[in-house]
C-alpha cells in the first residue's frame, strides 16, 4: 500500500509522471495506490479557485481506472487524532494526507518539501 497526495495525484492524471524519481515510479507499480479521503476535498478546493480544471470524479475515476487508485476508508476520527499532533505545518490538508499515511507507516508520494522534510516514509 502506498499513498500519493493532491499533487502527485494530478500529475498522474495529467500524464506527467516524468515529474517523479525513478524510484517513485517502481514503488507505484509494485504496490496498491491511495489516497486520503481529503485528497477529493483538496481537488475539489483546487477546482474552486480555478488551478484545476477537471472534476474530482473525473480525476479519481481516471485514476482509479487506469492505475487502480482506490480511497483509503481508515477512520477519520483516528486520522484527524494523528493529525492534530502534527504540528510541523499548518497547511490542513497536507496535515491529514500525512497523518492518513502515517496512520501505518506507508509510504507517501509527495513533492512538498516539508512533507518530505517532517515525514520519514516520504519520497518525491
Amino acid at each position: 500500500m502506498i499513498y500519493i497526495d493532491t499533487h502527485i495525484a494530478v500529475w498522474l492524471y495529467t500524464g506527467q509522471s516524468e515529474k517523479l524519481s525513478n524510484h517513485a515510479k517502481e514503488m507505484l507499480n509494485e504496490h496498491e495506490i491511495y489516497i486520503s479521503a481529503i485528497v477529493r476535498l483538496e481537488l475539489q478546493y483546487l477546482t474552486e479557485i480555478q488551478r484545476i480544471t477537471d472534476g474530482v470524479n473525473e480525476i479519481v475515476g481516471d485514476l482509479s481506472n487506469r492505475i487502480g487508485l482506490k480511497i483509503c476508508d481508515k477512520s477519520f476520527n483516528a486520522i484527524v487524532n494523528h493529525a492534530m499532533e502534527l504540528s510541523w505545518t499548518r497547511d490542513p490538508f497536507d496535515r491529514m494526507i500525512v497523518a492518513n499515511a502515517s496512520l501505518n507507516s506507508d509510504v507517501l508520494v509527495t513533492k512538498d518539501q516539508n512533507i518530505l522534510d517532517h515525514y520519514t516514509k516520504a519520497i518525491f
